[in-house]
């Protein structure tokens, strides 16, 4: 961050500065809120991963460091018993609808190009995967390859429970012939426990409705979105996003949930962090 950023934070920030893609709020002491805005469906280009989320992942641990009065260089904090080191992060997909949370990468723009995992796309995964405070996906619509995976890379997951609109978690690659870079792979071994889930999730590309990702453990929670008082059920999901993080968010308050996930996750983030371009798999049409 630059010299400027780091003496004044101001809320809501929009990122990057010349184009609206995400907005990171801070709406009481100790919770912070990415909104993405890419679109109706919140694609994960390069620009959207490199100039605004991992920007706004950047500016969130500043500001928790800040809250708990910790010094980069002494790596010690000034503020006793872990006051103000509470702290929790949600994830949410655009607020003025309720059809997607994210509907993955651009395919188009990053078929063929691996380069754009190893230093775009896996480190965004790395980063969630050792946050040093709990992150929360507000799964506000459909939640599709890419969008599942970020979702994974978060420690908790509330969905909306489809009963304003229909919503589906989904790796779809195998119905349109994309192979998954290895780090989807870790990703997906490490937080789903029970194979035949995972075999629903990759080799059948199976649509999970809310309850069934429920059900899967896919999810931790869902949030009631029915009843005529309730214009979007991004609201409801939101909500229930916000008392997820109020239980939660006492836990990073010692400052070590960050690197206790480091190594709960080891293997995941080695193979996470691993160059793309090393271990692509072959084409469809290749022979072995």
């Amino acid at each position: 961050m630059s010299s400027s950023s780091q003496t004044s934070l101001q809320f809501p920030l929009s990122l990057p500065s010349t184009e609206l893609l995400v907005t990171v709020s801070y709406p009481h002491p100790g919770l912070w809120i990415i909104e993405l805005h890419n679109g109706e469906d919140s694609r994960l280009t390069k620009r959207m991963i490199d100039d605004a989320i991992r920007p706004a992942l950047d500016v969130v641990e500043e500001h928790w460091n800040r809250n708990r009065g910790f010094s980069p260089t002494t790596r010690s904090t000034s503020v006793p018993n872990g006051d103000g080191g509470e702290g929790a992060l949600i994830i949410i997909g655009k607020r003025k609808q309720d059809k997607f949370f994210s509907n993955g990468f651009e395919y188009e723009s990053v078929k063929g190009n691996l380069a754009f995992f190893t230093e775009t796309a896996n480190p965004l995964f790395a980063r969630l995967l050792s946050f040093p405070i709990p992150t929360i996906a507000a799964i506000n619509g459909h939640c599709f390859a890419a969008g599942m995976m970020l979702a994974l890379s978060c420690d908790y997951r509330i969905m909306t429970d489809g009963s304003k609109r229909r919503a589906w978690m989904c790796m779809n690659e195998i119905h349109f012939g994309a192979p998954w870079p290895l780090s989807f792979t870790a990703i997906l071994n490490t937080k789903v426990s029970d194979p035949s889930i995972r075999r629903r999730i990759a080799l059948e590309g199976h649509r999970f409705t809310p309850s069934e990702a429920l059900m899967a453990g896919l999810v931790d929670r869902l949030a009631s979105c029915g009843g005529k008082e309730v214009e979007l059920g991004t609201e409801s999901v939101l909500q229930e996003a916000v008392k997820l993080a109020e239980e939660v968010s006492v836990l990073s308050k010692q400052g070590v949930w960050g690197s206790i996930k480091t190594f709960l996750y080891r293997d995941c983030l080695e193979t996470v962090r691993l160059d793309a371009r090393t271990h692509s798999l072959l084409s469809p049409t290749a022979r072995l």
